[in-house]
């Protein structure tokens, strides 16, 4: 019934969101307090204590749904589009904190924030032939950064 867990395919499920979550935390979390953001916050915006939490739970599903959709198939080509598909993510997921709060400009982020939606929306559709349940472990992620371009397009145009 229960299948047998591969180490190998969990760490490098979970090592580069982890990773991933740590360097966006370096420009996230030395710019939340900073006056540009507090100038360009948005009274809709949750407190700074929701995001950590909100995070943790996505990184920790993000990485579920590689290691779940990894370990369903022995296809070496949707392996490999499973693994380019979450390494874009991430990649533009770290991007848009290093835009956002690093560099500071909202507009290079929306559209990064842009590109990032979309690649989750490519991860839920190369994990849905191998996993459904991997897919639907990204919902909550979409939505989230969903919510996120709201924030960021007020930000910019609002």
């Amino acid at each position: 019934m229960f299948r047998r867990v591969n180490l190998k395919t969990l760490f490098f499920s979970f090592f580069p969101v982890y990773l991933t979550a740590f360097l966006g935390g370096i420009f996230t979390s030395s710019q939340v307090n900073s006056d540009w953001y507090q100038s360009v916050r948005l009274s809709i915006t949750p407190p700074n204590w929701v995001f950590p939490l909100v995070w943790n739970i996505l990184f920790f599903l993000i990485a579920l749904s590689l290691y779940l959709s990894l370990t369903k198939t022995n296809d070496k080509i949707a392996r490999t589009k499973i693994r380019l598909a979450f390494g874009v993510n991430l990649f533009l997921n770290l991007s848009w904190s290093f835009l956002f709060f690093y560099s500071q400009n909202p507009v290079f982020a929306l559209f990064d924030l842009a590109l990032l939606w979309i690649s989750i929306l490519f991860m839920i559709y190369v994990t849905w032939g191998v996993s459904k349940i991997s897919s639907y472990l990204l919902i909550p992620y979409s939505m989230w950064i969903g919510f996120a371009g709201i924030l960021n397009y007020l930000i910019v145009f609002g």
